[in-house]
């Protein structure tokens, strides 16, 4: 613990009180409901509309900025703030804000800059996902109800603090980041900045939209199924799903069964290594501990020539889902774009086997898990309680089966990279562009699921594996809707993905691409 973190018995800037931060309330029933309005601290007047500051700058730039006394914390962190309520009731990003608490925060990294210390973030806005405890905020994860405020920073945003970051508030996320959406009727419904219609995907919706906006340099978001890359790809955004325990879950040990990490999302490779770098480590209590790596290096390192492996076929879903005609159009031009850049691109079809008898018994036992923990567990969606009922049913000795699996799971699938001698698998990152806001809406637990593995069955294989994957912007549908790719490795490739897609990015450029909200 770092001499700057707050005890409970006394708060500070890092400890907000009730009236240092605020939860965004979703509108009234009817179609605007499906949005939150703009942010105001408790007590605050309304004023005049300001004007709506420019998008932020990168996370690299922006300490780089700070560090050359070009800019002051606190001016980020304000900007930040200002853009976020400028446009809360369009994109509706953000379930809690620390405002007081972050400016706070934000004029002390200027006296510490100003005094000539220096860590990697100090004084950089960031964000973090729902999920995620941050001291003096409750931990909804996307539910409805009064859950009491988190006695303490979780390991990953102690880090951040340790790097000098500044935690502006907290994204929104589907409920219990079960879905590829982020619709909720505690909150509303987050919007994707490139077209408001359609949503920025899930369950890391509130951090893919926050950092596409430019409303934050970059956020946090976890990764149980695809959370990271899914909304990555749907926003424009590298979104990095490292290898299970490079970024600690704690205060869980082993969260959703070993299927969910947590990862980065930003605009550029570097930013999202830089991210990556920072908050990586674990906690004396975390089950897994790969070795360290060097992210930042990584994206400045020529990856060589490699064998990529391209993948049309998903694993067996039962919904006979392929990608769409715009996805596929893509992605062959991000392949063709690799062969052009000296690798070599050969069309193979992985192994996956069965992998999802062991996948769905880990995600439901997992949602049963932190379903049981809430204070009135009526308020959940049904469907969410449908899964708690069918994870209780698979707990035990069939879900110890489930991850015994995962053994002979590395071997049969990493017989693609070992056997033969691939080093990148590449796919498409989702079948189908973001899907329109409400597209699930009033569906049943099964149906929803159907839906959700026809728009999205390529991500979660890697979950059930615990391998490290990069989703990388792959362009855009005609209509103007982004997609993208994911570059996957074997175990603790996170280097090599990385390497590869900084090559990429310096060859697209995707990053000059902003989205017109």
């Amino acid at each position: 613990m770092s001499s700057a973190e707050p005890t409970e018995a006394e708060p500070t800037a890092a400890q907000p009180t009730a009236a240092q931060s605020t939860e965004v309330q979703p509108t009234a029933a009817g179609p605007a409901a499906r949005t939150g309005p703009a942010v105001r601290e408790p007590g605050r007047a309304a004023r005049p509309a300001a004007p709506v500051p420019s998008p932020l700058p990168g996370l690299a730039e922006s300490a780089r900025l700070l560090a050359d006394a070009a800019t002051t914390s606190t001016a980020l962190v304000a900007d930040a703030l200002a853009r976020i309520e400028a446009t809360q009731p369009t994109l509706n990003a953000f379930r809690h804000l620390r405002a007081a608490a972050a400016l706070a925060e934000a004029a002390e990294a200027d006296r510490r800059l100003a005094a000539g210390e220096r860590l990697p973030l100090l004084g950089v806005p960031v964000a973090v996902k729902d999920d995620t405890d941050v001291a003096g905020l409750p931990t909804h994860f996307g539910c409805d109800g009064d859950l009491p405020p988190a006695a303490s920073d979780s390991e990953a945003v102690r880090r951040l603090r340790a790097a000098g970051a500044v935690v502006v508030g907290k994204t929104n996320s589907c409920e219990l980041g079960q879905w590829p959406f982020t619709e909720g009727t505690a909150f509303g419904a987050t919007r994707n900045p490139w077209n408001t219609g359609h949503t920025p995907g899930g369950s890391s919706g509130g951090s893919a939209a926050a950092v596409a906006a430019g409303l934050v340099p970059a956020a946090l978001g976890s990764d149980g199924a695809g959370s990271v890359r899914i909304p990555a790809a749907w926003t424009h955004l590298v979104g990095i799903k490292p290898q299970r325990g490079r970024i600690s879950v704690h205060p869980h040990s082993d969260s959703f069964q070993g299927l969910t990490v947590n990862g980065p999302l930003a605009r550029t490779v570097a930013d999202a290594a830089l991210l990556l770098d920072a908050v990586a480590g674990a906690h004396p209590e975390d089950f897994h501990r790969p070795p360290a790596v060097r992210a930042t290096d990584a994206a400045r390192r020529d990856p060589g020539r490699l064998r990529i492996a391209l993948a049309w076929r998903p694993p067996l879903t039962l919904t006979g889902a392929g990608p769409d005609p715009e996805v596929r159009r893509a992605v062959t031009a991000l392949a063709d774009t690799l062969a052009r850049l000296g690798h070599h691109v050969e069309e193979a079809r992985p192994r996956y086997g069965l992998i999802g008898l062991a996948f769905v018994p880990r995600a439901t036992v997992g949602i049963a898990e932190f379903a049981a923990r809430h204070p009135e567990p009526a308020l959940l969606d049904p469907r969410t309680r449908s899964a708690l009922r069918t994870g209780t049913r698979l707990g035990g000795r069939v879900v110890r089966a489930a991850r015994a699996r995962e053994v002979r799971q590395h071997r049969r699938i990493g017989a693609l990279f070992d056997a033969s001698g691939f080093d990148v698998l590449l796919t498409p990152t989702t079948a189908a562009p973001p899907p329109r806001i409400g597209r699930f809406d009033d569906l049943s637990a099964w149906r929803t699921d159907i839906a959700m593995a026809a728009a999205c069955p390529y991500a979660w294989p890697w979950n059930v594996l615990g391998w490290p994957g990069v989703n990388v912007p792959a362009g855009f549908t005609r209509s103007g809707l982004p997609v993208g790719a994911q570059l996957l490795g074997p175990s603790r490739s996170e280097e090599r993905l990385i390497a590869l897609a900084a090559q990429l990015e310096d060859d697209l450029r995707w990053f000059e691409h902003r989205p017109p909200v």
